[in-house]
């Protein structure tokens, strides 16, 4: 069964043809960092205009890649909510127009439990259950897959996500957007105990994150470092930084894969990029003697071919909408 799907939720605009949820006929991305470069992040009102310019293209472009036209799609799989809300409705829109037109059946797929399909592109043996850590720029999650279309958050943030504190951290100390990326990339020459930081811990919650304290941390030892004419290194306070960011992402999910009874981890979203994050996972996987898992590279960040594979399994579980479907910034991935 073959799918085409959109994703449109924040600065690329994506479009794949996925078979049976597993394999990727085509991926087409087109990014629009170069352009939010200039403004240190994403701005939403940029982001929905190059997707309106963009969004045609990627579609005929992802078709011909696989050697398709939409006589050989079955469904069309476009993700809905959570997301910028503009940017979201461009690709909803779009889909449902071409679900008018075609005949084809919409498949409405929440961005999250796209990130955690990546992994089955990757690995194609994978299968729930298991325990999945999702990490990226607006999320922070840890969630109990139950099956491909049932999940439960056990473990959540209560400020930032992982990837915002990270890109903010960044740009604290003047590296330039994709802030996580180039953070990750300076702090590999860096000494990683070199700046003492906080863990942060929320009471009655052990599952669960808070990173605002963490980035407090890091504008207070450049501020004080400025009011005393002292230099930063960069490398050494990205490394201690990205070190205390993963430290609590790694011991909270121990935590919960321990008193949960899981021996599976999955890493999904585009902090699972991380080169820390995945050397500490796997480091942590191989004292316990779990499988981890975590997704290549290509399909951290967002794309189409994640939306195709949940599409895949929204589908055939029988979710479909009709074209009163609508976009949503906000909805939790349960």
């Amino acid at each position: 069964m073959k799918i085409l799907s959109i994703e449109s939720s924040c600065d690329e605009t994506a479009a794949a043809v996925v078979e049976d949820g597993r394999r990727v006929l085509s991926s087409i991305v087109a990014s629009q960092v170069e352009e939010h470069k200039i403004y240190g992040g994403v701005v939403p009102e940029i982001a929905s205009r190059r997707h309106v310019e963009a969004i045609s293209g990627v579609v005929k472009s992802a078709l011909s890649d696989a050697n398709c036209t939409l006589d050989d799609i079955e469904a069309i799989a476009v993700t809905y909510a959570p997301g910028l809300i503009g940017a979201l409705l461009v690709g909803v829109n779009y889909a449902k127009g071409l679900s008018m037109a075609s005949g084809l059946p919409l498949v409405p797929v929440h961005h999250l439990r796209s990130h955690i399909a990546a992994n089955y592109i990757t690995h194609p043996e994978l299968k729930p259950p298991f325990l999945c850590l999702v990490v990226s720029g607006g999320h922070s999650h840890i969630v109990e897959v139950k099956d491909y279309t049932s999940f439960k958050v056990i473990g959540y943030t209560h400020d930032d996500a992982a990837g915002e504190a990270m890109d903010k951290a960044a740009r604290a100390m003047g590296l330039p957007y994709p802030g996580g990326l180039n953070l990750d990339r300076v702090a590999k020459d860096g000494n990683p105990n070199a700046y003492k930081m906080p863990h942060p811990r929320v009471d009655g919650a052990p599952y669960d994150f808070s990173f605002s304290g963490l980035k407090t941390a890091v504008l207070n030892t450049i501020n004080q470092a400025k009011q005393k004419g002292e230099e930063i290194s960069v490398p050494d306070l990205g490394a201690s930084y990205i070190k205390a960011v993963v430290n609590c992402l790694t011991q909270n999910t121990e935590k919960a894969a321990c008193d949960l009874g899981y021996n599976k981890i999955v890493l999904a979203g585009g902090v699972s990029a991380n080169s820390v994050l995945r050397r500490d996972m796997e480091a942590l996987c191989k004292k316990h003697g779990w499988e981890l898992y975590a997704p290549e590279l290509k399909y951290c960040g967002d794309n189409g071919a994640m939306v195709g594979a949940q599409g895949y399994y929204e589908y055939v579980s029988g979710n479909t909408a009709d074209l009163s479907l609508n976009a949503v910034a906000s909805m939790i991935i349960e």
